[in-house]
């Protein structure tokens, strides 16, 4: 088991071969297997929406309430570790998961038929559609405002001292941004098919 949990590609192929093995022992002891449909097309589409979700949002969560809070108490001769190693790997990560979410939910809202109801926000589509636009405004700051502004304050691409503390400080707001919207944003996302909205 050691083996397994010391890398993280052995630790999720481990994690899909337990869904696996999930599955086919809850088919054999209920004795209904899953159909491959298009219902079921659409659920596995929504748990790779919700997979990618938790990615991106855990991180933007991470950034807000773990990083920047933290990197004031760092002595400055490890805040190279946060600026070089660190924050650029979770951006990495940070910036796909965003993109796979909105491409996730799009393929999801196109594969039950309400793609452009939810868009132009209307009924029964509301709440979805509101979480649909504020997830898209996130993902924009994601990745034409968040991650240009992270290049210059991390030092990926070339920028003076003052830019450099300017990108910060754009980076900081629309990830702050984005964490007022993620609260709205995952009730209508959750709302639309649960009543709460």
């Amino acid at each position: 088991m050691g083996a397994i949990l010391q890398s993280l590609s052995r630790t999720v192929i481990a994690g899909i071969v337990l869904l696996i093995l999930i599955v086919l022992g809850v088919a054999g002891v209920t004795g209904q297997a899953p159909t491959i449909d298009h219902a079921w097309g659409a659920f596995f589409m929504r748990w790779l929406h919700v997979l990618s979700g938790v990615m991106w949002i855990g991180l933007l969560w991470y950034f807000n309430f773990v990083q920047i809070p933290s990197m004031p108490k760092i002595p400055d001769e490890h805040k190279p570790a946060i600026g070089k190693v660190i924050a650029p790997e979770a951006l990495f990560w940070f910036r796909w998961a965003a993109l796979a979410t909105v491409v996730t939910g799009l393929a999801l809202a196109s594969m039950n038929g309400y793609v452009a109801q939810a868009l132009m926000i209307q009924q029964p589509f509301h709440a979805i559609g509101i979480g649909m636009w504020l997830g898209l405004i996130m993902a924009f700051n994601v990745w034409f405002i968040i991650w240009p502004n992270q290049k210059k304050a991390l030092g990926i691409v070339a920028a003076e001292a003052d830019a450099k503390a300017k990108a910060g400080r754009w980076a900081m707001l629309a990830s702050r941004t984005n964490t007022l919207l993620s609260i709205p944003m995952l009730y209508c996302m959750v709302a639309q098919q649960n009543g709460g909205f």
